[in-house]
């Protein structure tokens, strides 16, 4: 039973082993993995599967990177605590080993690793034209990338794996990489994208990863990393790529226009049918007992997770153009208002309940902007270049020119620059550990708590905060090891406080 259950927690589709391993004929049912990967149409169709689980992965994403930040809360519920010991822990700083979301999201990142190493080894095996190979390759190789990238910022030194394993007990092995050894596999995984990535394709593969995105994504691996030279250089080939900003910033966010002159790489969903391929953000976002008046239909109940703090209304500057179209600050049900805030970023009309039509941006250009201002400030301190890219973004907004800021100064402007610009598109929480120690980001988050408790953003119908919300520690810059996967696997050892 113990080897089953790492099977299934590690590496949930390592079933997709020949059956001849095991039996002598082969199920009828099931497509044998030696018999697939043999032609383009089959390996592109392994590729859609990779890019599928990218959904997977997005659908909470905002749980990891946004909600338990200074950017979001919760629609606090007396009646309704279901997520008391679930998602309500992120944004209390509650979240232990026993979390059900953390299990979830090492077992959801980790099933989609397999599935991308899985292919890239068929892909090597198969008699499809080199040319078609490589840009496959460099697909597989920047998921990949994205995907130990965010595991190591959520968890520091995980589990490093590269290839698929062919028993049970090769599971058993399995013991943490290093944090540097994981950003080392990140980097040349991103660098093999770059040189094998189109920097466009047809329109009918919109949506594919590019070298823009690559690069982008690369970028930000070297920002992260405090290798700001390195950063600059790479964001600056994004610059001649094409990529230019929307003249609303409405746009980037408008399922009308998907994939538009700003977008970088954003995470495909198709809503108004029954294919499966839908998202349901504003769902997920808006107040708890709006009915319908947030998403248009009564029938659904949504979740009132994401939103947004009394802290980050306050950040937006007067006459910001963004904030109206990111936010709004209540709802009207039955003729009376109700100031809960919500996320209206990803709010429009859809046809089907619960089925909406919304892409997730992952990198947009003004991100890309924002990193080389940054980047800039760093090494050189607040150079001409650096100010134009930071004021490219603000003009956008409708905001006056930032000018005659000195190195410290400009730092925190640009922070600011990206907290609003990207407000609730899962970049805060990253944002804040790289630009952070543990002891600093602990002394941050402690003091926007303070503020919190002191004046909610949501009324808590008189239920006093628990003793232990909102107190947060150095060791939980990093999120616990999942305690399942330590049950089944005694080499993998515990993160330092949990």
């Amino acid at each position: 039973m113990k080897k089953i259950a790492i099977l299934a927690i590690l590496f949930s589709c390592l079933t997709q082993l020949s059956c001849k391993d095991f039996l002598v004929t082969t199920d009828p049912t099931r497509v044998e993995g030696g018999l697939f990967f043999k032609n383009q149409t089959q390996l592109q169709q392994a590729l859609n599967g990779v890019y599928g689980q990218l959904q997977t992965i997005t659908n909470t994403a905002y749980l990891f990177k946004e909600f338990n930040s200074d950017n979001t809360t919760l629609d606090f519920n007396p009646l309704d605590r279901g997520g008391a010991a679930g998602w309500e822990a992120f944004e209390f700083s509650t979240v232990n080993p026993g979390n059900g979301e953390i299990s979830t999201l090492w077992n959801n990142y980790y099933s989609a690793i397999f599935n991308a190493n899985n292919t890239l080894e068929k892909l090597e095996a198969s008699p499809v034209d080199e040319a078609d190979k490589k840009v496959i390759r460099g697909q597989l190789k920047f998921i990949r990338a994205f995907y130990y990238f965010d595991l190591a910022q959520y968890f520091g030194d995980i589990v490093l794996v590269t290839n698929t394993l062919k028993t049970p007990d090769e599971a058993f092995e399995l013991v943490k990489s290093p944090q540097a050894a994981v950003f080392t596999q990140v980097e040349a995984d991103l660098k093999d994208a770059v040189d094998a990535l189109p920097a466009t394709y047809p329109a009918a593969q919109a949506g594919r990863v590019t070298k823009g995105a690559a690069l982008s994504l690369l970028g930000k691996y070297y920002l992260t990393r405090k290798q700001y030279a390195e950063a600059v250089s790479t964001l600056k080939q994004v610059l001649p790529l094409g990529y230019s900003l929307n003249a609303n910033y409405a746009d980037n966010f408008d399922p009308q226009k998907k994939n538009g002159k700003e977008s970088v790489f954003e995470i495909q969903y198709q809503g108004g049918n029954d294919l499966g391929e839908w998202s349901n953000f504003t769902y997920l976002f808006a107040p708890r007992l709006s009915k319908g008046a947030v998403t248009g239909y009564a029938n659904v109940n949504p979740s009132g997770r994401n939103i947004p703090t009394n802290d980050i209304i306050a950040a937006y500057e007067t006459g910001d153009l963004r904030k109206d179209l990111s936010l709004k600050p209540g709802y009207t049900l039955d003729g009376k208002f109700f100031p809960i805030p919500y996320v209206s970023k990803f709010n429009h009309p859809h046809t089907i309940s619960g089925r909406t039509n919304n892409n997730w941006p992952i990198l947009r250009y003004a991100d890309v902007l924002l990193m080389l201002a940054e980047a800039i400030n760093e090494q050189s301190g607040p150079t001409g270049e650096a100010f134009d890219y930071l004021n490219q973004v603000r003009a956008r907004a409708g905001l006056a020119p930032k000018t005659g800021l000195d190195k410290t100064a400009f730092r925190t402007a640009v922070l600011q620059e990206r907290r609003i610009e990207l407000a609730f598109e899962n970049h805060r929480w990253f944002d804040l550990k790289r630009t952070k120690t543990p002891a600093e980001l602990a002394q941050f988050m402690n003091a926007y708590a303070t503020k919190e408790k002191q004046n909610p953003t949501v009324n808590r119908g008189g239920i006093a905060f628990n003793v232990l919300d909102y107190v947060y520690e150095d060791f939980e810059y990093y999120f616990p090891i999942p305690a399942p996967q330590i049950l089944i696997n005694s080499k993998l050892t515990q993160n330092t406080g949990y």
